[in-house]
């Protein structure tokens, strides 16, 4: 049986807003190396909380599993081990947040290949590929400001497959983009991860979208007060 690429049981954050307290507990969440999941639910049930968890920069309030590409980071979360958490997470995981998050002082090129520059890993010819796909290899040397607000999510796309993570989290990889360019994103994530023998979770509102372009979907479930939020898959 194959070990999943992230797993995940019994994990809880509450956070604090505008004077309210918000639960989110991630009662069981397990993906195979390969899969993909997109997680479905409303504006502020928690999906983003749901991604911080499990790319390992946000610790949970308690836990009883989570490991990712093999390593225990409820142990090194609880033993205070940031550094071996910093490693887990540079090396094992590609990160797509919603708003791109490139650096304004590096080219699209040098953005994408960051995480291979940390893992001193350069592999070229994958940032050139990856930007081909995507429709960014014409502009490889211009900086953030200087391309549209889709092409800046395009590149941080091909940033976060650039290193072969074992898991990829994509927080509404899409929504910056225009809907032809959406189906583009939603399969070159698809296919590279499939490639990759990676685990593929992404976060977003259109349901009908992911499901078409063979994502499972997972729904993050509101309680009716809207305190709590239950997230299981699979179901």
């Amino acid at each position: 049986m194959t070990a999943a690429a992230l797993r995940a049981e019994r994990v809880s954050r509450s956070v604090a807003a505008g004077g309210s307290r918000f639960t989110l507990l991630i009662q069981r969440f397990e993906v195979a190396p390969g899969a993909r999941v997109a997680v479905v639910g409303p504006s502020g049930c928690g999906k983003s909380t749901l991604f911080a968890l499990l790319a390992l920069a946000l610790r949970p309030d308690t836990g009883e599993v989570l490991t990712l590409a093999g390593g225990d980071a409820l142990a090194l979360w609880r033993a205070g081990r940031g550094d071996a958490l910093a490693a887990l997470r540079g090396q094992s995981v590609g990160f797509v947040p919603q708003t791109g998050a490139l650096l304004p002082f590096l080219s699209l090129r040098d953005n994408i290949a960051l995480p291979q520059r940390i893992l001193a890993r350069p592999d070229p010819a994958r940032v050139s590929a990856l930007a081909e796909r995507l429709g960014i290899a014409a502009i490889l040397e211009r900086r953030p400001a200087e391309v549209s607000v889709g092409q800046r999510q395009r590149a941080a796309v091909a940033r976060a497959l650039a290193h072969r993570p074992a898991v990829v989290l994509a927080d509404e990889p899409t929504a910056s983009v225009h809907p032809a360019q959406a189906d583009v994103i939603l399969d070159l994530l698809a296919r590279t991860a499939e490639e990759d023998g990676a685990a593929l979770v992404i976060a977003t509102h259109d349901a009908a979208r992911a499901e078409a372009a063979g994502y499972a979907v997972a729904p993050a479930r509101p309680d009716a007060d809207a305190a709590l939020t239950r997230f299981c898959w699979p179901a």
